[in-house]
Parts: C-alpha cells; structure tokens; sequence
C-alpha cells in the first residue's frame, strides 16, 4: 500500500505561483512513477503532469506547458507541482497519483491516489 498526501494548496492571484507537494509513504517511493491531475467543478479530472521513478522522464498536459514544473525528491519521498503563471481556469482539486511500471498520462492506470488539495485562482 502507498499513502499520499497532497499540500500546498490555496488561493493564488492569476500571474502568481503556488508549489503543491505530496508526500508518499508505505513503498519505496524511488520504484513509483508520480503524477498530478485535477478536477473542476462539474467537469472530468485531467492529466496535468506525470514524472517517472528517476525523475529522468517528464509529460505535461499542452494545457501547463511550459507553466508548470513537475519534479521529485526521492530523499524526501516527495513529489512536487510548481505551477507558475496559473490562470483561473487552472482551478480545482488537485490530486496526487501513484503507480509501478511506466509513467502514463491514464488517470485509471494509476493505483494509488492522495485526497487532493484545492487550489483557487483568482483573477
């Protein structure tokens, strides 16, 4: 089993930054691929980034690209969001995502999930 919490969000005016962490516990984290997705209000969850167990291999949505930085500390058991620039409509629950393999852009292929964070931002 593999726990993960999610921090580190909040509200953030448009054009700001904001860093989100999550956490892992309960498996050795350097084996696990990581990413982060979100959900809005009323709409499906998204992929926003994903960051293989070396850290060595990333994948953004087109939608942060170049915004947002996914990166990881294995040291710390910690996965990182930089979100740089957000805009409102990078607003929701962000979510923490785990899983064994190859890192993937497939909400349903993940197998661990943290409870989210809300992040909020203003325009």
């Amino acid at each position: 089993q593999v726990q993960l919490v999610e921090s580190g969000g909040g509200l953030v005016q448009a054009g700001g930054s904001l860093r989100l962490s999550c956490a892992a516990s309960g498996r050795t984290f350097c084996t696990l691929n990581m990413g982060w997705f979100r959900q809005a209000p009323g709409k499906e969850r998204e992929f926003i980034a994903s960051i293989s167990w070396s850290g060595a291999a990333t994948i953004y949505a087109d939608s942060v690209k170049g915004r947002f930085t996914i990166s990881r500390d294995n040291a710390k058991n910690t996965v990182y969001l930089q979100m740089n620039s957000p805009k409102p409509g990078d607003t929701g629950v962000y979510y923490c995502a785990a899983k064994v393999g190859f890192p993937t852009v497939r909400g349903n292929e993940y197998e661990y999930w943290g409870q989210g964070t809300q992040v909020t931002v203003s325009s």
